[in-house]
């Protein structure tokens, strides 16, 4: 069975995200292992427009982007050096109504030398929740990841996700990991998404202690809320979450912090970030905030229009230097 170029994009994102060996992981895709690690060599060399079949050489050439608009693409990449080429891709499109595709834009910076092979070696990604939602508050996940403050110890990050849009509704820093510090965070969580009067969404956690303690059961029955519990030993269920923690921690990491204020304030810097400005990949390139608040719709449309826009002017243009070539 022949496979699409994204197809062969999630096997490698998968490949590299399992914490299977390469191997173990291909087997139960059932990829053979030199066809992936051929896929694998043409992207890093060519990016995702290594993984589309080769093409003849006499193929129109009426889509070549303009060298100014080339230029274009890599001042916004060195404005923005930590935007992927997915990512710069987007911007071009919401900030400068320009449509250029990631295939092209990582051609472009390749050009230029501002693409690196990546410095890390296959690791890999687990499996969704087997429920599906269907819209923001049907189900947030909640989970604490650690810090070490010098000097102070260490403190718990409790952090609530809608599962739907994958937007950080509320976090907190505490300094335990007990019943009241969840139930806390899930009160200060129903009151910034003004649920107080409205039915409340399932609660996927783990199964740490503070999440299956008598206490917290009673709360969340109090409250209408259903817990649900990942099954032992595979933090998969609550990937979401797991990956948003690996993310922020990646960045908030970077620095050391001297109290507890600091930290707050580089937490609430990367949630912002999250929230706002980080084009996530599984939600059609927009931001979790855009999911959240329901304008995904209205951006997507709106880049469909820029795409289309962009691609009748190329093709003007290149049918005005044909004409003007013959007289």
């Amino acid at each position: 069975m022949r496979l699409t170029p994204s197809e062969k994009a999630e096997i490698i994102r998968l490949v590299e995200g399992s914490d299977l060996s390469v191997n173990r992981t291909l087997q139960q895709l059932g990829v053979n292992k030199s066809t992936f690690y051929n896929w694998y060599h043409l992207y890093q060399q060519q990016g995702p427009e290594g993984l589309y079949p080769l093409r003849s050489s006499n193929r129109q050439r009426w889509n070549s982007i303009p060298q100014q608009q080339k230029n274009l693409v890599v001042e916004v990449a060195l404005e923005y050096p930590e935007l992927s080429p997915r990512e710069l891709s987007c911007r071009l499109c919401d900030a400068q109504q320009l449509f250029i595709s990631e295939s092209s834009v990582y051609r472009i910076l390749k050009a230029k030398g501002l693409i690196t092979t990546p410095n890390h070696i296959l690791m890999a990604a687990g499996n969704e929740f087997s429920q599906q939602t269907l819209f923001v508050h049907e189900m947030w996940q909640t989970d604490f990841t650690y810090f070490k403050i010098l000097g102070w110890g260490w403190y718990y990050l409790s952090t609530i996700l809608d599962d739907y849009s994958r937007f950080i509704v509320h976090w907190e820093l505490c300094q335990s990991m007990k019943a009241e510090d969840v139930e806390r965070s899930i009160e200060q969580a129903i009151s910034k998404a003004g649920l107080v009067k409205k039915s409340k969404p399932r609660l996927l956690s783990d199964n740490g202690a503070c999440y299956i303690a008598s206490e917290l059961k009673e709360y969340l029955n109090s409250k209408q809320i259903k817990a649900i519990h990942g099954r032992p030993h595979h933090p998969q269920t609550q990937g979401k979450i797991e990956r948003y923690h690996r993310s922020m921690k990646n960045v908030v990491k970077l620095n050391n912090y001297y109290c507890p204020d600091e930290l707050k304030e580089a937490i609430h810097q990367f949630v912002h970030y999250y929230n706002h400005h980080r084009y996530h990949e599984s939600l059609n390139n927009v931001t979790p905030a855009d999911v959240y608040y329901g304008r995904q719709e209205e951006i997507l449309k709106r880049r469909e229009l820029i795409k289309q826009k962009t691609i009748r002017q190329r093709r003007q243009e290149y049918l005005q230097q044909k004409m003007l070539a013959i007289f």
